[in-house]
């Protein structure tokens, strides 16, 4: 999980083996055993609501990644994104993907919900009709209308996929830390904030930096 990182790492890579990013929810899941190191779907219904909580909390957390302003996430996605895959994918801060990507919110067609926090994700992405038509239908989302429609922020042949990730990777590094990890926070809480209350905070975040790189931190007063 992201919050488990050390402070001194600064970008994540999230990427599948093999022909695809993510296949998404194991069907063993539905069996009565369900997987090693997870509860399956028949124990979690069986079982007391604050218990069944609890454990998708977990793991929406764990498929939570742009959350932290200091840490700069990017989704490298290839072949399939399907379900959980695809949630894991909207839950980093970039999608750079390959081609012959194809995303797929397939929870309601098995008579289940997105439940790893992609509902509000993809729509603060791509609108609320939009993922709407996304979810409720189940159907396939290419590389081309991702990129189209927000979804992704470049697109390019799979054998130059990791190239693309590396340039991303070494762009983000060569910004300062600190203002990158303020800028992140500016946007994370955009949506949530007037126009007049995000500027408020653009004030304070600039004074924090002119302050840091003036040296007045380390010491001196500000005046007035």
């Amino acid at each position: 999980m992201a919050d488990a990182l050390p402070g001194t790492v600064r970008v994540v890579v999230l990427r599948g083996e093999g022909t695809s990013f993510s296949a998404g929810l194991d069907r063993a899941m539905f069996s009565p055993d369900g997987v090693p190191g997870a509860p399956g779907v028949l124990a979690l219904a069986r079982g007391p609501a604050d218990q069944a909580s609890s454990q998708i909390a977990a793991w929406q957390r764990a498929f939570d990644w742009s959350s932290r302003p200091a840490l700069v996430s990017i989704a490298a996605v290839h072949g399939h994104a399907i379900g959980a895959g695809f949630q894991l994918a909207l839950g980093a801060d970039i999608r750079i993907v390959a081609d012959d990507a194809q995303f797929t919110m397939a929870e309601p067609t098995l008579g289940l919900v997105p439940d790893l926090g992609g509902t509000k994700r993809l729509v603060d992405l791509v609108g609320y009709s939009r993922a709407a038509e996304i979810c409720l239908t189940g159907r396939r989302v290419g590389a081309a209308e991702a990129l189209a429609i927000g979804l992704a922020s470049k697109v390019v042949p799979p054998g130059e996929l990791d190239a693309a990730v590396g340039q991303t990777v070494a762009a983000l590094l060569a910004v300062n830390r600190d203002a990158a990890a303020e800028t992140k926070a500016l946007l994370l809480a955009a949506a949530g904030r007037t126009q007049t209350e995000q500027e408020a905070a653009e004030r304070d975040a600039q004074y924090r930096r002119l302050r840091a790189l003036t040296g007045a931190d380390d010491g001196a007063d500000a005046e007035g």
